[in-house]
This record gives structure tokens, sequence and C-alpha cells, in this order.
């Protein structure tokens, strides 16, 4: 079984998309200290005046908090009006604004519930079949050192492989993991590119981008552009 871990993320780009795609079991890391400035509740969109960045606001963020701890605000409006006015012209505008609103408007507003709501919704639309649990549900040694966290975790689950995102080979060595019988690899994206109606392909953009401008086969076939490593 291919087991990944990953902080949620609000509506994040395909690579990590094809981290859950590779992914049996996808852990949500919400038990980990939330990262200003990160991606955790924000992401890039693409209007008439270029790369546009929406974030939605998260009371009290800090560093010292958990991500379990911390909520997303209610006020999204603005980036509701926002997403609109970036697609309201794009072939697959009305269901997927539609998954954006219901993501954003979910009443459990936890980062961990409402980024997974998004995650299911776009994956139920697409027809794709994935499994996630929350970390902060689990019982397992908060203390040990990252590593050996996600050995536990592999062992817990009956994972045999743990899939990472190409940053982790900085972090971990395949021998680390070899050694408990769990095989190491690495989510190496091929480059995706896709009708963006625009004269210069846009990279590294929202998942929404690509859900607004593809099909939902279409979309299915980018999420296969990778190789493990």
């Amino acid at each position: 079984m291919n087991l990944a871990v990953m902080q949620p993320y609000l509506f994040p780009y395909i690579g990590y998309f094809h981290l859950i795609y590779a992914a049996d079991l996808f852990l949500i890391y919400d038990d980990v200290h939330y990262i200003k400035q990160g991606f955790v509740n924000r992401n890039n969109v693409l209007s008439a005046n270029g790369v546009t960045r929406f974030s939605v606001p998260v009371p009290g963020g800090s560093s010292n908090r958990l991500i379990s701890e911390l909520e997303f605000s209610p006020n999204v409006e603005k980036i509701l009006r926002t997403i609109e006015q970036c697609y309201s012209k794009t072939p697959y505008f009305e269901p997927v604004f539609k998954i954006v609103q219901d993501t954003l408007k979910f009443e459990d507003r936890r980062i961990a519930s409402v980024c997974q709501k998004g995650f299911n919704d776009i994956l139920a639309y697409l027809e794709i079949d994935k499994t996630f649990r929350r970390t902060s549900e689990l019982e397992y040694d908060r203390n040990r050192p990252a590593q050996e966290r996600l050995i536990e975790f592999c062992r817990t689950f009956g994972a045999d492989r743990y899939i990472n995102t190409p940053g982790g080979r900085a972090l971990y060595t395949r021998k680390d993991f070899t050694e408990h019988g769990i095989d190491l690899r690495f989510v190496d994206p091929i480059p995706v590119e896709y009708c963006q109606g625009t004269a210069e392909f846009v990279p590294y953009l929202s998942i929404i981008d690509i859900l607004m401008h593809c099909s939902p086969g279409e979309t299915r076939a980018l999420l296969t552009q990778y190789t493990l490593a």
C-alpha cells in the first residue's frame, strides 16, 4: 500500500494532487505547526492582469500554534468574487465554481476540514476514489523525530511504500526506510500544460485553474503525469 503525508493546503497546485493520486491512503498532517506565509491558506489563479493571489484569513494564525487549533475566517465573499471574475468565461466554470463555493463556505471552519472538503469534492467531480485520514485523530508518539513518525504511520496502516514530494530528498534517504521494510519514493512531476486561453502558459497555479479549463477526463490524464523515482 502506498502512503503519503502532507499538511493541508487550500486548492493546491497539481503537484499536490499528484501526491494524492499516487497514494492509496493520504494522511492530512494537521497536528504540526502552522506556517505563516505558506500555502495552507492561499494560492494563485490567473486573471486578465496575470497571476493573482487569493488568501483566506486565519484568525490568530501563528507558527506557535498547530494547524488543528486554527480555523479559516468565514469572510470569503471577496475571494469568491475574484475567482468568478477570473474564470466566469471558462468552459467548466459552473460545476467548478460550485465546488469552490461549497468548500470556502463549508460550515466546519477548521483548516483541515475545509481543505479536505475541497479534496473530496474535486475527486468526486473527477470520479476518483481516495481515502483520507487526519493525523490529529490518530494515536501515535508525537515526540518522535519527523522521520520516525512517518515510519510509524506506515507501520500503523500496513503501508510498504512511503511517497514524498521532491523536496523530501533533502530530508530522507531510502536506506533509512528500507531498514524498516518500507520503499521510499518521490513524486517527480512531468511538466504539465493545457489550454489556458493565454499566449504563454503559466505553470504552478491552483488546481482551480486546471479544473476551469479542462474537462474531468483531461484533468484525470494530467494527474497521471508524474514518475515515482
